[in-house]
């Protein structure tokens, strides 16, 4: 009897090895799933690849390490009934779908290429009833970013290297950004602080229950008190004013939920509430994405793609969340009319918002399947996409104005009648209820105290994570995708620092950026790199031929790049000098750059060629052995922790920054710092010490 000849199965090529196991899931015995691990062809690192006179045709290759990836796909591609691409639903999935396409020599006209924007059975089913060709507008916004990136990155590096330091590179957007952290640090360095005083009082009325009141007008105008001669003129005044309650005024406030998330606001708040870097933000989102194993379910995708502008969410996913809030929360808690959240001016809204694929799948009900960081992210994901259907809070609030002369004090208070939607989403805290005592109009009202305050105004605050994501997305610097790079480049190339959580300009990049804001403005121009990114957008709807735009930008930078290699300044970086003596020759050791980041290094080379790591000392003498210093250090999963130089001799350790100073309570031998609610405070680390303090 013949065999029965085996039935082919269609090939589904998808990134990751996580997410082909989850679809496997849902496509069933017809299908193979197949990963291309990432982008398997590129443009060389070796060289330019890049034909500026061709018409700016790429020259790609098979990236390396991958070839054995492709043959295997390859193989699989020959004996299957036919390929489906499935790579992710933007610019760069279509790019690898397009590579794949002519490696496996696919068509790229024929119906190959699904997309889904969550990796659930119902967007699996979907995405197989709607195949269609490669987008080629896509591929061409995609090649145009990537082949200029190329251009400016290959020609101003070197550049760099003859000009300032050997090993310096220059991007396209990651330029812009540290243009904006520089910008902010010369308003730092510019601005003039101005003394200016505010008084507080402590009031009461008949009920004697003491409550606080600002001075809120003079001669029923603004005022600013300039100094303590002005401030101690007006306390005296106060004092010998007859005050009484002049107005009371009785109203509601209601505040309103946000929107569910976009990859710029997911990774705002994973930054302010639970201190996630925007790298390990998109790390987890991805996980998260593709596909975790939740036991008796299986592998299942739990939150929507993580790389988008919009806000908008699908009218299923609306009408079951709206079901749940009934359901499990009550009606009162349900917005009386479903909201619809309007995206930012010039968002592409490809793809819905990022949200659970089930809001029936609770945070508490997977927590034994997650590690701690997924569980804290889909958290913050189902929370603040539950709460984007909800009522708003609402509070009773009381304004008391109180007149004396020609001072007029102010006090308010609020109770919160009704949480609304804050019952739900912790990235937003309740208003702390501030209760007045009864009080009615035209009540006198006795002055305790009047407390002057002497204040200088401060300069704008540098650029934490989130608020340089904030920036970046305000201006329409990068896209959704890029965020997280552009934040993790301009740090490893050494252009930026940290100072707490804050970003500080290096030496090297004021230097670079001096350089280039100079000598090619438009690269590090926001303005103009904003309308690089809406030009891309047009490429992808057809309206611009991408050759034609990497024309009108690349001649004209070409010009500029001849003038700036006779033109441009070369500037010398002194290395930094320490105090750390070199056990050779007895030079102090200077700081070097390598490709590792900072080493100690002999300023005699190549006489002496003794070099050291770089120990970053916080000038703290190790509290444990007093004869190391404590350094500050990095863990694997680069979380920063203070240990002592002599290590593994001596191994103390702590995740907080040790300070100078014996504990006055109970004389332990140092204080440590942290921050707490946005405050830094100075504490006891012994546990049976309760020494605590603001740090001035």
């Amino acid at each position: 009897m013949p065999r029965k000849k085996k039935k082919k199965k269609k090939l589904v090529i998808v990134e990751s090895p996580a997410k082909a196991k989850t679809i496997s899931k849902f496509l069933g015995k017809g299908f193979e799933v197949a990963a291309s691990m990432g982008h398997v062809i590129d443009l060389p690192k070796s060289q330019l690849g890049v034909d500026v006179n061709e018409d700016f045709k790429p020259k790609y290759i098979t990236i390396r390490g991958k070839g054995k990836t492709l043959q295997n796909l390859k193989k699989k591609a020959k004996k299957s009934e036919g390929v489906l691409l499935a790579t992710d639903p933007d610019r760069e999935g279509e790019a690898i779908s397009w590579h794949l396409a002519h490696a496996l020599k696919i068509d790229e006209d024929s119906e190959c290429r699904i997309e889904f924007n969550e990796i659930t059975k119902t967007a699996i089913k979907n995405a197989l009833d709607e195949v269609r060709s490669i987008d080629k507008d896509r591929v061409n916004a995609q090649q145009a970013r990537r082949i200029l990136d190329r251009l400016v990155g290959y020609k101003l590096s070197p550049l760099l290297w003859y000009k300032v330091r050997k090993g310096l590179s220059a991007g396209r957007v990651q330029s812009v950004a540290v243009k904006i952290i520089c910008d902010r640090e010369e308003e730092i360095e510019a601005f003039n602080p101005e003394e200016y005083w505010t008084i507080d009082t402590k009031v009461k009325g008949e009920s004697k229950q003491e409550f606080s009141a600002k001075l809120h007008r003079i001669n029923g105008e603004k005022f600013r008190i300039a100094n303590k001669k002005e401030s101690d003129k007006i306390v005296k005044a106060l004092e010998e004013e007859n005050l009484k309650i002049a107005k009371i005024k009785e109203s509601k406030r209601r505040r309103y939920p946000s929107a569910p998330f976009t990859t710029s606001t997911l990774q705002q708040q994973a930054s302010t509430k639970i201190n996630f870097s925007t790298k390990k933000t998109m790390y987890l989102a991805q996980q998260l994405y593709e596909g975790l194993d939740l036991g008796a379910d299986g592998t299942v995708g739990l939150i929507t793609y993580m790389r988008t502008d919009s806000t908008r969410i699908s009218k299923e996913a609306k009408g079951n969340l709206r079901k749940y809030i009934k359901d499990n929360l009550g009606e009162k808690y349900l917005s009386k009319k479903p909201k619809n959240y309007q995206a930012k001016s010039g968002a592409q809204d490809a793809h819905e918002a990022i949200r659970p694929t089930s809001v029936f799948r609770t945070p508490d009900k997977i927590k034994g399947y997650l590690n701690k960081e997924q569980y804290k992210l889909y958290k913050l994901i189902w929370e603040r996409f539950v709460a984007s259907q909800m009522s708003p809070a609402l509070y009773k609030t009381l304004t008391v104005d109180i007149k004396g002369g020609d001072y007029w004090l102010r006090s308010k208070g609020s109770i919160e009648l009704f949480p609304g939607f804050l019952k739900v989403d912790s990235t937003k805290q309740s208003t702390k209820d501030e209760l007045l005592p009864e009080l009615k109009e035209g009540e006198n009202i006795s002055l305790n105290k009047v407390i002057p305050e002497q204040h200088f105004t401060k300069p704008p605050a540098r650029y934490t994570e989130a608020k340089l994501v904030k920036t970046l997305e305000k201006k329409g610097i990068g896209r959704p995708s890029t965020y997280a790079t552009i934040v993790a480049t301009i740090q490893n190339r050494g252009y930026v620092e940290r100072e707490g959580s804050q970003f500080k300009p290096t030496e090297l990049g004021t230097v670079v950026n001096g350089l280039l804001s100079k000598h090619f403005p438009k690269v590090t121009d926001i303005e103009f790199t904003a309308q690089l990114e809406d030009d891309l957008d047009r490429i992808e709807s057809g309206e611009v031929d991408w050759v034609q735009l990497l024309k009108d930008l690349y001649f004209p930078f070409e010009e500029r790049l001849e003038e700036a290699r006779e033109n441009m300044e070369n500037v010398t970086l002194e290395d930094e000098v320490t105090d750390e003596i070199c056990e050779k020759c007895g030079s102090n050791m200077v700081i070097k750059h390598g490709r590792y980041g900072k080493f100690l290094a002999c300023p005699e080379y190549p006489e002496c060629k003794n070099t050291k790591p770089f120990l970053n000392k916080i000038g703290v003498k190790c509290p444990e052995c007093e004869t190391g210093d404590v350094v500050k250090r990095k863990s694997k999963k680069k979380r920063t922790f203070y240990g002592c130089s002599n290590y593994p001799e001596c191994e103390f350790m702590t995740w907080n920054k040790p300070v100078n100073e014996k504990c006055p309570k109970c004389g332990n031998k140092f204080l440590v710092e942290k921050n707490s609610k946005g405050q830094k405070k100075i504490y006891c680390i012994n546990k049976e010490c309760d020494y605590e303090r603001n740090k001035e």
